[in-house]
């Protein structure tokens, strides 16, 4: 494969890769980190990785790895555990979609780092449930087990009555219906 399709071939998992990295690393600045160390390992390494399989399993795989491998380092250090930090912020005034998107964000905050990744697997990156039980390497059951409870207690934080009330409905409809790479910055 030349250098120039390889490139294109990477290129266009950025969004997704970024939209992942953000959920896993909670910060804008470390998911781009993340990214950017992602697609570095991947280029030096691209000539492991099998043509015909899943290039954004692959990418997401080493993405996670190099994340774990960073929280590990990073796991006694502390960064605005009181929260002072984050209280000095101010957040514009919206509309009710972006309240409903703060809502959501602090839901998805208070899931388990397994919950809030298998949902972010699932749901952002568009991985299947195949991919993401090679990723975790666990059984497909076992991954949709995960999505099910992630679902639940998502709507239980929420205070949803039941998993089928999470989604779009007829004002932020619209936000579900873009790519990825519309909201995510490249």
């Amino acid at each position: 494969m030349n250098e120039k399709s390889r490139t294109d071939l990477l290129v266009a998992e950025i969004p997704y890769l970024r939209a992942f990295a953000i959920s896993l690393s909670g910060s804008l600045n470390s998911a781009d980190d993340l990214v950017q160390d992602t697609l570095l390992k991947a280029w030096s390494k691209f000539d492991t990785f099998q043509p015909g399989s899943n290039l954004r399993a692959w990418l997401i795989t080493i993405l996670r790895n190099n994340f774990y491998s960073i929280y590990r380092k990073r796991r006694r250090e502390v960064q605005d555990s009181d929260g002072k930090y984050a209280e000095q912020l101010s957040v514009r005034g919206g509309q009710e979609s972006r309240l409903e998107m703060d809502d959501f964000r602090r839901a998805m905050d208070l899931l388990s780092p397994e919950h809030r990744e298998i949902l972010m697997m699932i749901g952002v990156t568009e991985l299947s449930y195949e991919e993401a039980a090679q990723i975790c390497g666990v059984a497909v059951g076992t991954i949709k087990s995960r999505v099910n409870r992630a679902r639940t207690r998502l709507a239980q934080i929420l205070g949803l009555a039941s998993t089928s009330d999470i989604g779009p409905d007829a004002v932020s409809s619209g936000i579900h219906s873009q790519p990825v790479s519309k909201y995510v910055a490249s």
